[in-house]
């Protein structure tokens, strides 16, 4: 069994889901605190969790294809998008980014802007108060949005094979190799490629659910009726 679309799918979602980190957390920040404009773009950046993958695919094909401005610049510096590992990874990066960026905008919004009052009085910069307010605040959904996002780009399938296609080796990962594996008749080794991935889907959710219970449990009230104050940063 050729175990390359395990390699690949792997590759792709931690390449992937580190660069939806780092562009959620700045596109959170800015829209949070963007004084007009917060909807056009939050709905903008929002727009690949409505839109069929098979379309952000193409999207994509148009945005780095051979005879485009922004592909043939690509070219020029050596750089290789459609039919290559690098498409799967930016196929796997849109789709998996709303979900950091929805998710830590959310946050960023909760905490308590007399917070970051206080950092700008003391001195701070925007990047210090970036770094030592927000981060330190929101590591919790930082985590979470870095996991969910993670099994998103793993599962990718619609836009991975409109921009980098299926290529032995290259860019067949886990999800097109089931497909492929079906459009031959080939069903035991589709079985073996949905067991994979079932197995990584339910260990996502188990640390999901586990993360989920050790926050409520250190959130709880304690026992003389008081709350705890480990992680409060929520407006009052």
């Amino acid at each position: 069994m050729d175990i390359s679309p395990l390699w690949i799918s792997l590759k792709t979602a931690v390449f992937a889901t580190a660069l939806s980190l780092m562009l959620g957390m700045l596109s959170a920040r800015l829209v949070s605190g963007a004084k007009r404009g917060k909807f056009f773009w939050d709905s903008l950046l929002s727009v690949p969790l409505v839109l069929p993958p098979t379309v952000t695919g193409f999207f994509l094909l148009i945005l780095f294809g051979k005879n485009t401005p922004v592909g043939q610049f690509l070219r020029s510096v050596g750089i290789d998008i459609v039919f290559s590992v690098k498409g799967a990874v930016a196929a796997a990066c849109v789709v998996s980014f709303p979900i950091v960026y929805r998710t830590l905008r959310a946050a960023f919004d909760s905490i308590d802007k007399d917070l970051v009052d206080v950092a700008r009085i003391c001195g701070y910069g925007e990047k210090e108060v970036f770094l030592k307010v927000y981060i330190p605040l929101c590591w919790q959904e930082i985590a979470a949005g870095t996991i969910i996002a993670f099994a998103r780009a793993i599962g990718e399938f619609g836009a991975t094979i409109m921009i980098a296609g299926n290529i032995p080796g290259k860019t067949r990962t886990m999800s097109i190799a089931v497909y492929t594996a079906m459009q031959s008749g080939n069903r035991q080794e589709a079985y073996r490629w949905v067991i994979i991935i079932l197995f990584i889907s339910l260990a996502v959710l188990l640390i999901m659910n586990y993360w989920s219970g050790r926050r409520y449990t250190d959130d709880r009230p304690d026992q003389a009726g008081l709350p705890s104050f480990g992680h409060r940063r929520h407006k009052s």
